[in-house]
């Protein structure tokens, strides 16, 4: 066990069956496996970590998730390459997966700052960066 290392993130979605076919792919893009399953969530693990999504009750649905409310804006993500992010990039567009800042794209971050930015089913911001 590593002092400090994020132990897990739960994050409760609109519609687990979306977001499991998003989440799992993108993960396991990633090198993480199906970790948990069960009727209302699931989880992936890379290493110590693990994310957790969990279907929303009904009665929580009425107000969507927004990242510039409080509360989480986005994960990002280490990928291997810049090489990698492109391949990605691709991956994502195949999938029906917009990408976010595309007038600035993979340069979104910054002159020296290599990503790509999208957005899973619930309108969360994801990030993968080149290191």
């Amino acid at each position: 066990m590593s002092k400090g290392v994020l132990h897990h993130i739960e994050l409760y979605v609109s519609d687990l069956e979306q977001s499991t076919e998003f989440w799992g792919w993108l993960l396991e893009e990633l090198g993480y496996e199906l970790f948990q399953s069960w009727e209302s969530g699931r989880s992936w693990k890379l290493g110590e970590t693990y994310l957790v999504f969990v279907q929303t009750e009904e009665r929580f649905l009425d107000v969507p998730y927004h990242r510039c409310r409080v509360g989480l804006n986005h994960l990002a993500f280490h990928g291997t390459s810049r090489q990698h992010i492109d391949e990605m990039t691709e991956k994502l567009k195949e999938r029906g997966v917009s990408i976010l800042y595309t007038d600035k794209h993979p340069y979104a971050g910054g002159e020296n700052y290599y990503a790509v930015f999208f957005e899973d089913p619930d309108r969360l911001k994801v990030e993968l960066v080149a290191p």
